[in-house]
């Protein structure tokens, strides 16, 4: 068994399945925060987080792909396992990290967004 082919295909189908799961989970539960910091309009919200979601899609899915290469052996089931753990791991930290920076944003904006109202009322 080709253990090389085994664990670049379960690492691009984990990789890419975790992806697009926080991608859409994302999506469509930060509209809320979107349309608030918005004032209220839909469409520019709608639209920024369509944007949002392909920047994410490319920044992970690009890191994914451009740390491909397996450095070390992986010639058995147990290497297999480690070396997916390490590659699947880091992309997890990558994703989770980039969850809370944009949760930072949105609320900074949020909270900008609501002192301008509360300014011009």
């Amino acid at each position: 068994m080709n253990y090389y082919i085994l664990t670049y295909t379960l690492y691009v189908v984990l990789t890419i399945g975790l992806t697009v799961w926080v991608a859409n989970t994302l999506f469509k539960n930060g509209r809320i925060f979107l349309v608030d910091i918005f004032h209220g309009d839909e469409a520019l919200a709608d639209n920024v987080n369509k944007l949002l979601l392909v920047g994410f899609y490319l920044i992970n899915i690009g890191y994914a792909v451009f740390t491909l290469k397996i450095l070390g052996s992986v010639t058995t089931a147990q290497a297999v396992i480690e070396t997916l753990s390490v590659k699947i791991g880091g992309i997890i930290l990558i994703l989770g990290g980039m969850h809370f920076f944009n949760l930072f944003v949105f609320f900074r904006l949020r909270t900008r967004a609501k002192n301008e109202v509360q300014t011009t009322a």
